[in-house]
């Protein structure tokens, strides 16, 4: 009788000579990992952040250390991140099979302290990429890389959103300014004049460099408002006049009573422009608007939605929502929530909300999938 043989750990348990890389991105190096398999030391390499031919020059190198073929198959991956996904169309471009992976689904030991190097993070890396070309596919979660096209149009209405943003933090900066001298000059044309004439409590006029920061939050409030309005006016244009397939679905999805350009554009180019959806249980993960039961022994309970994917679309979504029972209110949506949260406290209103935001984003995939806007529900002329 034939006796088995051990594994030894210096073995290597791959079943298929394939390189396999994993990149530790940083803002000024790049640490790459190498394995052909579970039981293969990795091979360990710094280079400059960005050096591409470095990246190409030691996928050749470890392809020769570890007696692969030039021809070998590589598979990498690196976590999303600040560097983005031009990485990942380089290393498709030139022949890999590269995973971006969201970086919190990545397993972690559960010690109250673990220890966390990059050489450590870099050989986890390496370990779950090997599992999940194995067909562990639960073991982490890979991301859908969108197309350069997709990409960019997606940056219209995030800078919108930054604008407005900037905006309101010198709005209330400057309210705070004048706050702490006892005095509030309202914020529009002829800011300046009133600022010359304004003196404090006591009769004296504002400090010098108070007067003067003041001066210059003014002039950058002013900038701010200016963009914001370039902006809008660009989208509206776009709005109007493109024949994209993106902005035909903003249109579409406009005629909808309740639902505005702003949330339109954003559904459509966070969201349904480029994403395929099968079914409805992909939309609402997508949103992070599905539930996280907890279960263990006798113990059950729900902790909440999960609060994963695209947040300005599930922040938006719940907006929507509210938007939509004022707006629609004799549409099916609307008559389900009434029935089943109407009648309850603000905190049962507030989880029903959820809930129907969760419904809206299906019908709205249905209405641009098959041109048929939810039951009940008026369009606009």
């Amino acid at each position: 009788m034939k006796r088995a043989v051990a594994t030894r750990p210096s073995q290597d348990t791959s079943y298929s000579r394939v390189l396999y890389m994993a990149f530790e991105l940083g803002r000024t190096e790049w640490k790459l990992g190498f394995t052909t398999g579970l039981g293969q030391t990795p091979r360990e390499r710094t280079l400059r952040a960005g050096d591409l031919t470095a990246v190409e020059t030691e996928i050749d190198r470890a392809r020769s250390r570890f007696g692969l073929p030039r021809t070998a198959e590589v598979i990498s991956c690196y976590e999303a991140g600040r560097d983005g996904f031009w990485l990942h169309r380089f290393l498709d471009a030139i022949g890999h099979t590269n995973h971006v992976v969201d970086s919190s689904s990545i397993e972690v030991k559960r010690k109250a302290k673990r220890v966390k190097t990059d050489r450590i993070d870099l050989s986890g890396l390496l370990r779950l990429l090997i599992r999940f070309h194995s067909g562990e596919r639960r073991v982490w979660s890979v991301l859908r890389v969108p197309s350069p096209e997709a990409e960019d149009a997606r940056q219209l209405h995030r800078e919108l959103i930054t604008a407005r943003r900037d905006r309101t933090r010198t709005i209330n900066r400057i309210r705070s300014l004048m706050a702490t001298q006892g005095f509030s000059i309202t914020l529009r044309p002829g800011f300046m004049n009133a600022l010359e004439h304004t003196v404090l409590w006591d009769g004296l006029a504002i400090p010098v460099h108070l007067r003067t920061r003041l001066v210059r939050e003014w002039q950058r409030l002013l900038a701010q408002r200016k963009l914001v309005r370039e902006i809008e006016s660009e989208r509206n244009r776009l709005f109007r006049e493109s024949h994209d397939a993106a902005i035909e679905q903003v249109r579409q999805l406009y005629r909808l009573r309740g639902v505005g350009i702003e949330s339109a554009w954003l559904f459509v180019m966070e969201f349904f422009a480029w994403r395929q959806f099968t079914n409805r249980r992909q939309v609402g993960a997508l949103a992070g608007l599905t539930p996280t039961p907890f279960q263990s022994g006798s113990v059950r309970r729900e902790q909440g939605i999960a609060k994963s994917g695209n947040a300005l679309v599930r922040w938006l979504a719940i907006e929507i929502a509210w938007s939509w029972l004022r707006y629609q209110p004799d549409s099916d949506l609307a008559i389900w929530y009434e029935r089943r949260f109407g009648s309850g406290s603000s905190r049962i209103r507030r989880i029903g909300i959820v809930a129907l935001a969760r419904r809206l984003l299906i019908e709205f995939w249905r209405f641009l999938e098959t041109g048929e806007p939810p039951a009940g529900a008026i369009t606009k002329a």
